[in-house]
Parts: structure tokens; C-alpha cells; sequence
């Protein structure tokens, strides 16, 4: 289904009944991330919402940079929510920069969210102070992305050689099919730029909101990811 919010057309696939879980996904990626997992929450007895971001998949793809500034990010989701008279969510989910945007709406909007699954990014206040050096080593990529128009060539240099690289070495017929979108006009470059104004945010404390559970860490180093998330508070 398409929602439009400020003008901007977003892809929203929602499936389900019950209480709501909110899918936000990252880069480069679409609501196609959540393929297994939406299966599975609708056979669970849940309503499953997971738009496209704006910038990705089949949702707008507006190159005005403000336009992905944290604030307009949150009213998209927040206007699908109203466009689906969706009061409460029973639990935001988000992965790569869609966990920042999770963070975010679970700390700004306690009384929409009851629950926040923040997969590979933590509380982005002690994400790098915590992290240090060996944390923006692995976030390199977030600088290289504010440089708009040579970030777009080396990534489809050689056949997108360093996409695949990084994103996608241990599955070359996804990465296929990732291109493919990306290479639509304008894909590439607005799936980069919530990069831009996205790094800075401060995102709220959530030590007296929130019940943590211990982390399920991905390739991140797991001492890493604790020492991340136990500055924020969470473990």
C-alpha cells in the first residue's frame, strides 16, 4: 500500500492483526529485510507494519538532503501511524540506521512505543564514546557517504565491486538483486543521505524508561557491543 506523508509517496507493506510491530530497516536495504521474520510475527498473531524508508525500495526518492534530517524521518513514520489511525506500537524494531531511527521514536514518543529492538546499532550517545576509535573504524563508511557524487562512483565502480564487498560477499544473488534497485535513477544517492544529517542526532536517555534484556549481538565485537550499550544505560 502506498501512504503519503508531506508530499512524500511511502511503500508500507501491513499485514496482520493484533498488536503492532513496526519494522524499520537500513542500508541499503528495503522491507525486503524482513521477508522471514514478517511471516512469522503475522503467524504469531501480530499486526506487522514495514515501509519502505523514504529513499529506499519502492517508496519516493527525493534528493533534497533536509528532507532526511531526523525530524522528517520521525514524521514519516509517525504519519504512516496516523495515516493507520495506530495509536500505540507494541514494539519498534530497527536494524542498521533504521535502529538509530528507533531509538529515536522510542525515546521522543514513549507513549507510541512500548517496546524498541535495536539490532547492530546502539544508543547512539555512547555508540562512539564508548566504542572510540575501533567504532569509527568500523563506521567509516558514514563519512565517506556526506561525500555526495564520489561515494555513488566507487560504489558502482567494477560492477558495484565495493558494495558486494562490503554488504554482500557471502551472498552474491542477493547483492543481484540490491543493485537492481539501487540502480534505479536516484536510488543510490538518497539511500545515502540520511547518512548525512543522521551521525549528529542526540538521542534521549532511556535509563528510567526501559526494562533492558541482554543483547543479541551480530558481527559487531561483542565485548564492543556491550561496553556500547552499557553506557547507554541498557545492560
Amino acid at each position: 500500500m502506498r501512504v503519503t506523508v508531506e508530499g512524500v509517496q511511502l511503500q508500507v507493506t501491513d499485514l496482520g492483526s493484533g498488536q503492532v510491530v513496526l519494522l524499520l530497516h537500513g542500508f541499503p536495504d528495503s522491507a525486503r529485510l524482513w521477508k522471514d521474520q514478517i511471516p512469522a510475527l503475522v503467524e504469531s498473531g501480530y499486526r506487522v507494519l514495514a515501509p519502505d524508508l523514504k529513499g529506499f525500495g519502492l517508496s519516493d526518492k527525493p534528493q533534497d538532503v533536509q528532507l532526511y534530517a531526523m525530524p522528517n524521518l520521525l514524521t514519516d513514520v509517525l504519519g504512516i501511524l496516523d495515516q493507520l489511525h495506530i495509536r500505540k506500537v507494541h514494539c519498534v524494531v530497527g536494524h542498521d540506521w533504521g535502529a538509530a531511527l528507533a531509538w529515536q521514536l522510542a525515546g521522543r514518543f514513549p507513549d507510541r512505543f512500548e517496546r524498541l529492538a535495536a539490532l547492530s546499532v546502539g544508543h547512539n550517545a555512547s555508540m562512539f564514546g564508548m566504542g572510540g576509535n575501533k567504532q569509527r573504524e568500523k563506521s567509516w563508511y558514514m563519512l565517506f557517504f556526506k561525500f555526495k557524487g564520489i561515494s555513488e562512483r566507487a560504489l558502482q565502480r567494477n560492477d558495484w565491486a565495493l558494495l558486494r564487498q562490503l554488504w554482500f560477499a557471502d551472498d552474491p544473488q542477493v547483492a543481484t538483486e540490491y543493485i537492481a534497485e539501487l540502480s534505479r535513477p536516484g536510488a543510490l544517492t538518497a539511500g545515502q543521505l540520511a547518512y548525512c544529517l543522521t551521525i549528529r542526532v542526540q538521542t534521549p536517555a532511556f535509563a528510567a524508561l526501559w526494562q533492558p534484556q541482554p543483547p543479541l549481538q551480530s558481527g559487531l565485537d561483542v565485548g564492543l557491543a556491550r561496553a556500547i550499550l552499557s553506557q547507554g544505560g541498557l545492560v
